[in-house]
């Protein structure tokens, strides 16, 4: 498999930890279980892109950009039940998120209404940011090449959509208070990612 380098990660998505490369060996032979999982990803990306626009309603400028994605993150939703359909598979149930309720235990707790704001906002971008760095590990590593062009697709589309997060964050919230929340974001991310069982039945 072509691996992709720490560096390459980093300047693409700012993570600081690239996937264990064992993970799309495993992903491909569960793909019944990382297609639901996707699925359920994509419907929970457009989920919370409404609960952030009803929540916010006065910032003009996130319900404006935030709007359209939440129609792409339902469109990829469609376009993942589609494949599962034509391979003649179920969506699966919903499992519980080990990534997503681990990122939500650094949340601050308790601040102020900007403090819980950054924090929803960087924790979109940085599962954005994973999904994408997974999604291109799917594209490079895939065995099989309509999968590999099928992941493709969803890294091209998705590729922007963590910096949006970002840009939204430093529109209501001073760049330096951003960045400085973003990089202890970053570095609770790669604590966490080297903990995480290797597991290929889900996207994080």
């Amino acid at each position: 498999m072509k691996e992709t380098g720490n560096t390459d990660v980093k300047n693409i998505l700012g993570l600081k930890l690239p996937t264990d490369p064992r993970w799309v060996n495993l992903a491909e032979i569960q793909l019944d279980e990382i297609l639901t999982d996707h699925a359920y990803c994509e419907q929970k990306a457009a989920t919370t892109c409404i609960s952030l626009i009803t929540k916010n309603p006065e910032k003009e400028l996130l319900v404006e950009q935030l709007s359209p994605i939440v129609t792409e993150e339902w469109g990829h939703f469609r376009m993942v039940l589609a494949e599962l359909k034509k391979r003649k598979l179920k969506l699966g149930k919903q499992r519980k998120d080990v990534y997503v309720n681990k990122l939500l235990e650094f949340q601050k707790k308790g601040g102020s209404p900007m403090e819980r704001f950054l924090d929803q906002m960087l924790i979109m971008a940085l599962i954005e940011a994973r999904s994408c760095e997974r999604f291109k590990r799917l594209s490079e590593g895939m065995d099989d090449e309509y999968m590999r062009k099928f992941y493709r697709k969803f890294m091209e589309s998705e590729a922007g959509h963590y910096t949006l997060f970002i840009n939204l964050s430093e529109y209501y919230i001073d760049k330096n208070i951003v960045r400085k929340r973003w990089k202890e974001w970053l570095d609770y991310e790669k604590v966490l990612m080297k903990s995480e069982e290797v597991r290929g039945d889900r996207i994080h």
